[in-house]
């Protein structure tokens, strides 16, 4: 790390909780879509087809690192290089939501999909200028700590959007559903207008980051940091260490269908013990990331994650009783919450904090990239193998990553 960095003050408490609720905004959008759009959809008649292809909306999360770059080079007078595309974000998600809140519950579909596909455009966006912000305040240190809060806060977000609120609907219909998750952003914007950034005019004291370079040097660099040396084994890191749970997790809810758990049992292994201690191990993460190395905490993460891992795989060959399903469930959520943290405290440790936003958001955009083709596979394997090998080649590769991330991560560039 730069002398420069090191100097840094590094974020106060104020500042973790405002990072908090920031992720908790964006994680409102994508709640509702994971969970509450296709009920919405169903109830108007829309096919299965077409509601499973309605996760193109969420396009704007794969495709943020294209315009990632802007947000780098674009510093916004008082406000702050950060607070400049935050508030604006923040301001047009709003906006969206009340315009889905006002549509007529039984009409044509199109206007609320336009809506959603808007809400996630502007909350990605934000995401890049908030994890740019992340990258500004948190030491060393606080990574751990701040990623922490950045996962929890936004599976918080996650559940607040697809979970109480869509509950709430059984009483108030979906259009206040909108205007609460409106109401919930803006006051994050307020939140915002009253926080401040390093280098903005009302903190004097603290030094002027260094400057932005042009667009196009952004851009440039950004997409250069792949061809640095060592950038082959941190990519391999991140696009891998999810791959043992996208062959596992996508079916294990349809095994355990086809076993005759209903879905009420499902929902509340899964939606709630899951999402629980998903929170839990998060925190937990963070804790662990704080006091050893973070190479040391994915070894450890990845490692315990593969435990429970072993358990669905007994349940699937029918060597374990279904009923140990919710404790397989639980463990595994708690140690991938673990992992998630730990892993992207490590990718912020890594990042080239000129182009901050820019250089998180590509390797952000690789993680998702990494766990999205084995999850769309599993269902193939499952089908051709049963559950059980199905099962077993996930458990292998969840078992062979604790053992290649510490070579690959003392290979990886350190920041810049």
């Amino acid at each position: 790390m730069s002398a420069e960095a090191a100097a840094r003050p590094g974020a106060g408490r104020g500042q973790l909780a405002w990072l908090a609720a920031l992720y908790a905004v964006q994680g409102l959008p994508y709640g509702f879509q994971a969970s509450a759009l296709s009920v919405q959809l169903r109830e108007r008649g829309v096919s299965l087809e077409a509601i499973g292809l309605s996760g193109v909306l969420a396009a704007p999360w794969l495709l943020k690192a294209l315009w990632a770059p802007l947000v780098d080079h674009h510093r916004g007078g008082p406000l702050g290089a950060r607070r400049s595309w935050i508030v604006p974000m923040q301001l047009g998600l709003a906006l969206t939501m009340i315009a889905a809140g006002l549509l007529p519950e039984g009409g044509d579909v199109h206007p609320l999909l336009g809506c959603v596909l808007l809400m996630n455009f502007f909350a990605a966006t934000m995401d890049i200028a908030v994890d740019g912000l992340a990258v500004d305040l948190l030491k060393a240190q606080q990574l751990g700590l701040g990623n922490s809060i950045q996962v929890v806060g936004y599976k918080l977000g996650m559940l607040t959007g697809g979970g109480l609120l869509v509950w709430a609907t059984g009483h108030l219909g979906w259009g206040p559903l909108f205007f609460v998750m409106a109401g919930l952003t803006l006051a994050a914007a307020g939140l915002t207008l009253a926080m401040r950034e390093p280098g903005t005019p009302r903190q004097p004291a603290t030094p002027e980051p260094a400057a932005r370079p042009p667009l196009a040097e952004v851009a440039r660099r950004q997409w250069a940091s792949l061809a640095r040396p060592g950038a082959l084994p941190l990519v391999m890191l991140i696009t891998t260490y999810k791959l043992g749970e996208a062959l596992i997790d996508p079916m294990f809810g349809p095994m355990l269908v086809d076993r005759g758990i209903d879905r009420a049992s499902l929902g509340l292994w899964v939606g709630t013990y899951g999402m629980a201690t998903s929170i839990l191990g998060s925190v937990v993460g963070g804790l662990l990331g704080a006091r050893i190395p973070l190479v040391r905490a994915l070894v450890v993460a990845g490692a315990l994650r593969a435990v429970p891992m072993l358990l669905a795989v007994l349940i699937a060959f029918e060597l374990a009783p279904v009923a140990l399903a919710p404790l397989a469930i639980a463990a595994e959520h708690f140690f991938a919450g673990m992992l998630t943290t730990s892993m992207f405290a490590f990718m912020m440790a890594r990042v080239d904090r000129t182009i901050g936003a820019s250089h998180y958001t590509l390797l952000a955009t690789l993680e998702v990239l990494g766990k999205t083709p084995p999850s769309l596979l599993s269902g193939v394997l499952a089908g051709a193998l049963g559950y059980g090998p199905a099962f077993s080649i996930g458990l292998i590769a969840a078992a062979l990553w604790p053992l290649a991330a510490g070579p690959l991560s003392r290979r990886a560039p350190p920041a810049e």
